[in-house]
């Protein structure tokens, strides 16, 4: 009996990639930033040395992921011990959880004896199987916590420093010697040079940009990078590593610091160093890149389309890069957190790594930090509801709830319950509710719709700018978008928190503006959504954003598609986001994979095309004269792919049921690995003219819905060889119950596909 016990036990996933509080490696030290063997004790005693994820929580969250085929844990056991010798010998001194039954059993809260502050504890975690059988306990995990405990705080930042080669370098005509990184980041400048006197200087030129001549462009257009640095060297050999000098734009008092044990960092692809007159030798050139702590390898994506291959590739790396300031900030220029720029990251960083921190801190900041646009206030609730459908974790949106509910801007609304900003209800009470001060010496909300405007940032005034000439009225059909999408938000998250009464009275609110949007803004004739009250003018984006909310009627719609479909990309690239979200959700697959992957001047390729390795705030410097070339609210399609194009969304938070629902349009296959706190998903595809064919890899403790694309009644649908019999909505044949582990699934038709 012990024997057949052992081997089921060895048959049994481990559990793994254990977190607290949602945060990986809280076992890990680093130092200035790099990782360093010394353990937490080191960092207990030398906090201002050594760096690791503090936690700060009275009583934090563990998760833990448990991959495989297998239906998942019925059970779990989790150790918490004051010392590792206490954990080994399986003695729980801290907490002892026991055997805790419960399907799906995540996140787990502590419960044990009350944490003291600046301490390390160790812990580990075992779970029983379907079939009652314990797994061995998981290799050990630590974490230090904070020097003051809340009831509940996310962790907070911890920015990682590599050091990285150059992957190519050369000598060019002048004698001066280029050196080349592969990719622009955020980074220092490391060099080993050796030099026979203490008479010279090293003229370095960094920058992020190329000229014509094969040079360091030392006058980039817009705001792209390039700095001069001037290294007076000592006589012999040594390493150097330069100091880069504060930037005025980017360090002013909005702007988020870097921390002292990182220190001021640089974005730069190229390094061009001079001749000198002397005898030096130029040993070695390194960079240190600085970034949040980013999983390469936990997302991956690969589909027949190289155009679209690159472009995941792009935005990918680009959540990897702008993380440099542990918040998601507008890129180089200003190191600013914007709620648009912190929508578009949070959710592309979704798709390409299981780290959901960085959203709750940006959001948590956001709230007392507002910036000025309408639209932007709004977002507040989206990124809120986003935080707990793909965490899980409700804590933080319960500790804002009561400075959310005023992000609504439910004063600015008439008796209809459409709002406006330019009636004259701004008051300084009203400014106050929302935290917000002036950036311009006036204390209101000004709205956007998209940015640039006409004529903006040095651009000729006739310039169309990003809106489509949207025509501004008192009553701004975008606004009022954004103010029902914000409501819905807010009325799932009042129900989360057990509000009741609130997520009633947000409901009834949003039916009121449902009502009062299609009245006043859709074209009693054309059928399709007007700018505003007071304009005949349609705009692009009137019509998108109405449609990716929900606000179009079903008799408007074809309407409305056709009128999108006409104006192409008139919209800038965080519009992007909300255009093929609409466009992708109203079945309109083909146009979304088309935009995704065109290469015309308003195109992610063309960022490629011009040199950029990171998304840049615009298409194109022709379209805002100052832009940078590291603004990550341009990453959109990271998170278009993974939710739309391959369908793959959490049903219930924390992804504890998905859905996968792949909309490939004309993809002939592509195939997607996403992380989630419960383990990895896989879902892939191969579409002909006769079936489609997909595989799906569902983790342990979840529980899927599976959609595949429908033709016609006469459809045949199989899962691993056998044929089975489904409901279908709409263009999809539906399972609705799809359990963990891998399954086949294919559709045969009739006639074309």
């Amino acid at each position: 009996m012990l024997f057949f016990v052992v081997n089921l036990q060895a048959q049994t996933v481990v559990p793994s990639g254990l977190r607290v509080d949602l945060a990986l490696h809280t076992n890990k030290v680093w130092k200035n930033g790099f990782p360093v063997s010394q353990n937490l004790e080191e960092v207990k005693r030398q906090p201002r040395v050594f760096q690791a994820r503090r936690i700060a929580s009275q009583k934090p969250w563990f998760t833990w992921m448990i991959d495989g085929e297998e239906p998942g844990a019925v059970a779990y056991q989790v150790l918490v011990a004051s010392s590792a010798r206490q954990l080994q010998s399986g003695t729980g001194d801290v907490w002892n959880s026991g055997r805790v039954a419960g399907k799906g059993v995540l996140p787990v809260e502590y419960n044990g004896k009350p944490l003291r502050p600046n301490t390390v504890y160790y812990w580990k975690v075992r779970v029983w199987n379907h079939k009652g059988v314990a797994t061995s306990f998981s290799k050990p995990s630590a974490f230090l916590t904070d020097s003051v405990l809340k009831p509940y705080q996310p962790p907070p930042t911890l920015l990682e420093k590599s050091v990285q080669q150059p992957v190519s370098h050369r000598e060019r005509g002048n004698g001066n010697r280029f050196y080349d990184f592969g990719k622009d980041a955020f980074g220092q400048i490391s060099l080993m040079v050796k030099a026979d006197g203490d008479k010279d200087t090293l003229l370095i030129h960094i920058g992020e940009a190329v000229n014509e001549k094969g040079g360091v462009d030392r006058k980039p257009r817009g705001t792209i990078r390039y700095r001069l640095v001037k290294l007076p060297l000592k006589k012999g050999q040594h390493r150097y590593q330069p100091v880069f000098e504060a930037d005025k734009r980017n360090t002013g008092a909005k702007a988020i610091r870097m921390p002292e044990y990182i220190g001021e960092v640089f974005p730069f692809r190229y390094v061009e160093i001079e001749k000198t007159r002397g005898p030096v030798s130029v040993e070695s050139v390194q960079r240190y890149m600085v970034n949040e702590l980013f999983d390469e390898e936990a997302a991956v994506f690969e589909s027949a389309d190289t155009v679209l291959n690159q472009i995941w590739d792009l935005c990918k790396y680009t959540m990897k890069a702008t993380s440099f300031t542990g918040l998601y900030v507008d890129g180089d220029r200003e190191r600013i957190p914007y709620e648009a720029d912190a929508l578009i990251n949070q959710l592309s960083h979704y798709a390409t790594d299981a780290e959901f921190n960085m959203a709750k801190r940006t959001l948590a900041y956001l709230v007392y930090n507002p910036t000025w646009p309408t639209e932007w206030s709004l977002q507040n609730l989206l990124i809120a509801w986003y935080d707990y459908r793909y965490s899980g974790d409700i804590r933080l949106v319960r500790i804002l709830y009561d400075q959310l509910r005023p992000k609504l801007l439910l004063p600015l609304a008439r008796p209809d319950g459409l709002i406006s900003t330019r009636t004259g209800l701004q008051d300084s009470a009203f400014s106050a509710s929302i935290h917000y001060t002036a950036f311009d010496g006036k204390a209101v909300l000004k709205d956007i719709v998209d940015w640039p405007q006409k004529g903006g940032f040095g651009l000729p005034p006739d310039a169309p700018g990003e809106a489509d000439n949207f025509v501004f009225t008192d009553y701004n059909s975008v606004v009022n978008a954004f103010h029902y999408q914000a409501l819905l938000c807010m009325q799932e998250l009042a129900n989360a928190l057990g509000k009741e009464e609130d997520a009633a009275f947000f409901q009834s609110r949003a039916a009121k503006l449902k009502k009062a949007f299609r009245l006043s803004f859709i074209d009693q004739v054309l059928g399709i959504v007007k700018d505003g009250e007071d304009t005949e003018h349609s705009s692009l984006h009137a019509n998108m954003m109405a449609l990716a909310f929900g606000l179009v009627p079903e008799q408007n719609k074809a309407a409305v598609l056709a009128h999108i479909r006409s104006k192409g990309m008139a919209c800038s690239v965080y519009g992007a986001q909300f255009l093929l979200e609409a466009l992708y959700d109203a079945g309109e697959a083909d146009y979304g994979l088309e935009l995704l992957t065109a290469t015309g001047k308003r195109s992610w390729y063309n960022m490629l095309r011009t040199g950029s390795t990171l998304t840049t705030e615009a298409w194109d410097t022709d379209y805002k004269s100052n832009q940078d070339w590291n603004h990550a609210w341009g990453a959109a399609p990271a998170n278009i792919i993974v939710s739309r194009l391959m369908g793959l969304t959490p049903l219930s938070p924390g992804f504890e049921k998905l859905s996968v629902k792949p909309r490939p349009g004309s993809l002939p296959h592509a195939s997607l690995q996403l992380p989630t706190l419960r383990g990895r998903v896989a879902v892939s595809f191969i579409k002909t003219d006769t079936s489609f064919q997909m595989t799906t890899s569902l983790p342990a403790n979840t529980g899927g819905r599976i959609y595949l694309p429908r033709r016609s009644d006469g459809d045949q649908v199989w899962m691993n060889g056998k044929r089975i019999v489904v409901p279908f909505e709409g263009d999809f044949w539906v399972i609705g119950d799809a359990a963990p582990g891998k399954a086949n699934w294919r559709v045969d038709y009739t006639g074309n596909f």
